[in-house]
């Protein structure tokens, strides 16, 4: 046994692979390295396997443990030879919209769908791409013997490929055809999807060892959005709210959730309880949107945003730019609204910001709605979250007090934090500890809220 033990934690997510050597008594991170995945909706799944290769595996013989945190949801079909039938859906590809809105017409509707699985399905969730690849290509569909998502087909691939594939909890209760609630595969889901049986991978318990690798031992990995709250630490209470591509509310609970509203996700966590779950389709962005339109870059729009005043003299800026999911309007716009002759680029910058933090209150909002526990703080993180002007004004438009973690690859460290747990064989995660800084908090200002909502409601017919 080595005097000092180092774990490392991967992070496979849409665009990259990040991977980090942690020390496993503490969490300090030793060293990172990051590869490129390939653009698109659909990818060969074995390139992540490259990318992996590339970012983790110099790190890797200095380790005594390793986990996969993942994106969520993607469909990895594989033959009986252990090979992939086609290049992977992931998770934002939408072509399997329409097969969504059929399955949960056959499981009896939206709140029905939400007791069997725990959410209303949307084209993310793995269910409805096999749904669409049995309707749109049957000779693929008739070759699938195993289907994976991404962490589980990199932890299969650590653990040399055994007959027996692994997942956890966490990300199963993305797939669709999952009981949060029971713990358990539902496999007519799966059959009646795809039009045959297919092989899943076993659910590990929270850091079981599912393998080992050169003598390393594999913790099971998770989805991204469970790795993160594992690493921050997130207990009830606390919302997690991140701003990247994509924007997440998420919150640890201790009682499963089945949201009828399609608003929120009932997924698990990875340490046995809860992680329901508001997603919007649109977060940074919105700031990218802004600052190109402005011709700044952020620094700049964050300082124009702060030089105008809270409700940017009547300006309200709905960002549903490409669709949204939270409301869930596909084919919604971004509208703003309320120029004048007077608007100023500040004004357009301030009403930006503020647009972005409107639609993240409404996904606490529906959190709340869904599991009846006020928040006490935000924990705000992701790229978004480095915006000088969103900090500021968080507090006053989420109605509650903002903490932001030092910055952190968070779901790598979430899974070299499960990878410590599994090398320890401890019966709770090690506490490693969050720089939380100092917590944010600002008056609330319903007003901006309001006006929002306003111009939510009142565009909720436009096509």
């Amino acid at each position: 046994m080595p005097d000092e033990e180092f774990v490392v934690g991967i992070d496979s997510s849409t665009q990259s692979t990040k991977a980090v050597l942690v020390r496993a008594d503490d969490g300090t991170v030793v060293a990172t390295r990051t590869a490129a995945h390939p653009d698109g909706t659909e990818v060969d799944p074995r390139t992540w396997i490259e990318a992996l290769d590339e970012a983790a595996g110099p790190l890797l013989d200095q380790a005594q443990a390793v986990a996969v945190g993942g994106q969520q949801h993607g469909m990895v079909t594989l033959d009986a030879d252990g090979l992939p039938v086609r290049d992977a859906l992931l998770w934002n590809d939408t072509r399997s919209a329409a097969a969504a809105e059929a399955l949960v017409d056959e499981l009896g509707g939206a709140q029905a769908c939400a007791d069997a699985t725990g959410s209303v399905f949307v084209a993310s969730y793995t269910i409805t791409k096999l749904r669409w690849l049995r309707d749109h290509e049957p000779d693929n569909a008739d070759r699938v013997d195993r289907v994976l998502l991404p962490h589980d087909y990199l932890t299969w691939y650590l653990a040399g490929h055994p007959g027996e594939a692994t997942t956890d909890r966490g990300d199963a209760s993305g797939t669709g055809y999952y009981s949060p609630h029971d713990d358990a595969w539902l496999p007519e889901l799966a059959v009646g999807a795809l039009g045959h049986d297919f092989t899943r991978p076993r659910i590990a318990r929270p850091a079981e060892v599912v393998g080992r690798r050169a003598g390393a031992v594999i913790a099971p990995g998770t989805g991204d959005n469970m790795a993160a709250a594992l690493a921050l630490d997130s207990r009830p209470g606390d919302v997690t709210v991140s701003i990247g591509t994509s924007g997440v509310a998420s919150a640890v609970v201790d009682k499963p959730v089945a949201d009828g509203s399609g608003m929120v996700s009932g997924f698990a966590d990875a340490t046995g309880r809860f992680l329901p779950l508001a997603c919007t389709l649109n977060a940074a962005r919105i700031l990218d949107l802004a600052a190109r339109t402005l011709g700044v870059d952020h620094a700049a729009l964050s300082e124009l945003a702060l030089s105008a005043p809270a409700g940017a003299h009547g300006v309200t800026f709905l960002p549903y730019l490409d669709g949204e999911r939270t409301p869930n309007r596909p084919d919604a716009v971004g509208t703003m609204h309320g120029l004048t002759s007077e608007t100023t680029p500040a004004d357009i910058a301030r009403a930006s910001v503020e647009g972005l933090l409107c639609i993240l209150a409404d996904a606490i909002d529906a959190l709340v709605a869904a599991t009846g526990v006020e928040p006490r703080r935000a924990l705000l993180v992701g790229g978004g979250a480095r915006s000088a002007a969103v900090r500021a004004l968080a507090p006053a438009i989420l109605g509650v007090p903002v903490v932001v973690p030092a910055d952190g690859e968070y779901v790598a460290l979430g899974a070299a934090r499960q990878a410590a747990w599994a090398l320890s064989g401890a019966s709770r995660p090690p506490d490693w500890g969050v720089d939380m800084g100092e917590p944010h908090d600002a008056e609330p200002q319903p007003d901006i809220r309001a006006a929002y909502a306003r111009l939510r409601d009142r565009t909720a017919s436009w096509s």
